[in-house]
């Protein structure tokens, strides 16, 4: 089913958005040219570029500077601490405060990032503002991987991505939270995955980006090993984060990346949680079988993926291993291997429909999200009429929501037509 978008007029919701990589360079400067570089309401007009690319490669330049715009709160600022785990220290963030019971939103980054650098452009939309109004956010980076870390000392044992997800427990017990709806990209999404599979009574949902279920195959490992001999660190992360038609087609973007990469990242502690993503080890999830016990998760989760990431493939196999019933794909369209950071509207809108589904914010806009029908005239379930079935009370909310989670799309995957035990894939196009 495609699902269309309305683009924004008034991009002055867009502050952390600037026009050149020159003027990105000096954040001060750009703070200063905020005002002149966005249109204005009452029907002005957009500022011209150059190019698309010049548009992206500048919007993601700052949203790998620029801290959160929103300062009317300082709790929106994130309160920052280290946290002792059962595997050592983590650097973890949390925006806002806890709300009774409701479940706070972890978000865990990919490697060649931490959270300001994946998540910013995301949480500081204006799209996500109705959702954090609701839900505390609880930040966490990977050991080493927050700014300005110190280097790790020479012999130190990076913990395994297993270890990882061993570490999230002690997160939640140092703030008193009883729940959690994840957000993961990349190996961040793999952590996650373990952590729900590991504790299910604590995660309520995942939002899962870019998610590899699966250990390195001995020839994808043997290749890394030589790459890591032959390739220079930046190159191995662009490659991991980038597809190979968006590395042709926004060649300013991914070097803007990797000069970040260089720059601004303790290069020898992402080799060591780069090192921990090759060598993990597979889920072993399946698809639940009526009378055999299965590993899966038990939560309802949204796996999201652009049509040109790298990651499509391992994306398109986890969705085959987890259970119909809860599981929704949402490819989108003319996107690549950062959804968050180039569709963040869209990607927030989909995670509103998504937290709907589970029955919070029942009253939530939605804005963005439009019904239409494919060109095959495939039949499709009116997404409104979705939408006002997972109105229901937060009081009356149980397990039995989850559900919910596969109705943002309701078109079968070719064959399954029918069959509702069919996985249920989304895409959305512009």
């Amino acid at each position: 089913m495609a699902v269309n978008f309305k683009a924004p007029t008034d991009m002055s919701q867009h502050l952390w958005l600037l026009p050149t990589l020159g003027v990105a360079r000096d954040i001060p400067d750009a703070s200063r040219h905020w005002a002149s570089c966005f249109c204005h309401q009452d029907g002005a007009q957009a500022p011209h570029y150059q190019s698309a690319t010049t548009y992206q490669a500048s919007s993601f330049l700052l949203a790998l500077r620029l801290r959160p715009r929103d300062t009317s709160s300082p709790g929106k600022l994130g309160k920052e601490q280290d946290i002792e785990t059962v595997h050592g220290s983590i650097h973890v963030t949390l925006c806002g405060t806890p709300k009774g019971n409701r479940p706070v939103i972890l978000t865990y980054h990919d490697i060649g990032m931490n959270h300001k650098t994946c998540y910013n452009p995301l949480f500081n939309s204006e799209d996500m503002q109705e959702i954090t109004q609701h839900f505390a956010v609880c930040h966490v980076d990977a050991p080493g991987q927050q700014d300005g870390a110190a280097s790790f000392p020479v012999g130190y044992m990076y913990p395994s991505m297993d270890q990882l997800a061993e570490m999230l427990p002690g997160v939640l017990h140092q703030f008193g939270l009883r729940s959690v709806i994840g957000m993961g990209t990349g190996a961040g999404a793999y952590v996650l995955t373990r952590f729900a599979l590991n504790n299910p009574e604590m995660v309520e949902g995942l939002v899962l980006i870019n998610v590899n279920p699966c250990a390195e195959g001995w020839m994808d490992w043997a290749a890394s090993k030589i790459s890591g001999w032959t390739q220079a660190l930046p190159d191995m992360v662009v490659s991991h984060l980038f597809g190979k038609e968006e590395m042709q087609s926004n060649v300013e973007v991914v070097h803007t990346y990797r000069q970040h990469i260089v720059n601004d990242m303790n290069t020898g502690n992402l080799h060591l949680f780069l090192n921990a993503y090759n060598s993990r080890r597979d889920l072993e999830i399946e698809r639940p079988m009526p009378g055999a016990h299965t590993v899966t998760l038990q939560c309802p989760a949204l796996l999201v993926v652009g049509d040109s990431s790298p990651a499509v493939d391992a994306v398109v196999e986890c969705n085959s291993k987890l259970d119909p019933t809860k599981t929704t794909l949402l490819k989108m369209a003319d996107c690549g291997g950062l959804p968050q950071i180039s569709q963040p509207a869209k990607l927030a809108e989909a995670f509103k429909y998504f937290v709907q589904g589970m029955g919070y914010m029942p009253s939530a806009s939605m804005t963005r999200l439009m019904r239409s029908r494919t060109a095959s005239g495939s039949s499709v379930t009116s997404l409104e009429g979705a939408r006002s079935r997972s109105h229901t009370s937060e009081g009356a909310r149980s397990r039995s929501h989850t559900s919910e989670g596969a109705r943002l799309d309701i078109t079968p995957n070719s064959g399954a037509t029918g069959n509702s035990a069919g996985p249920k894939s989304m895409e959305v196009s512009c």
